[in-house]
């Protein structure tokens, strides 16, 4: 039973690799026209707009087929948020189990796992918010939280990716340690 469903876990995180790296290949399609002096970061620079006057002046600099490719961006990273978080927080439970399972760390990769989902939730707003501007809801408070969900998110994102990359470094020194032996 232990095998299967180590089985079963490899074909989901590696199911989800496939779908995150195609998901970056299509945003990354949708974002390539977004580039121009205004919006130097393409969907990025309208996520960070922050004030309203920026906002409008990324929107004013986009044409219609641009501001289409951005409505598809935003409707397609809701799919992207689900396949990241879900791959994220399965790396982290992996790492747990293999780590520092019944020990006291074990409760921070927990709590990761809490954020990385939170951070999902916070994209949907985000999304939200970019939505409303994006249809001439031309209102400060989505600039506000766009730009707000935006940071937080990318920030637990960046701490779950971090605690991902440190621990596979420290599992595959303990392997590297057990083979020298």
């Amino acid at each position: 039973m232990k095998n299967v469903l180590i089985t079963y876990k490899k074909r989901i995180t590696l199911l989800l690799s496939i779908l995150l790296v195609l998901n970056i290949i299509t945003l990354r399609i949708f974002d390539t026209s977004l580039n121009n002096e205004t919006c130097k970061n393409g969907i990025v620079s309208f996520e960070l707009a922050k004030d309203l006057d920026k906002t409008v002046n990324i929107l004013n600099s986009w044409n219609t087929n641009e501001k289409i490719n951005v409505g598809l961006s935003l409707g397609f990273d809701f799919l992207f948020l689900f396949v990241y978080a879900s791959l994220i927080a399965l790396l982290i439970f992996n790492i747990n189990e293999r780590l520092w399972k019944n020990k006291s760390f074990y409760q921070f990769g927990n709590l990761l796992i809490f954020l990385i989902f939170t951070a999902a939730f916070l994209d949907v707003v985000e999304n939200v918010s970019l939505i409303k501007l994006l249809l001439g809801n031309l209102n400060q408070n989505w600039s506000s939280i766009a730009y707000y969900a935006a940071i937080v998110k990318f920030s637990f994102v960046l701490i779950c990716i971090s605690y991902i990359l440190i621990n596979w470094i420290i599992l595959l020194s303990k392997k590297t340690a057990h083979l020298d032996k």
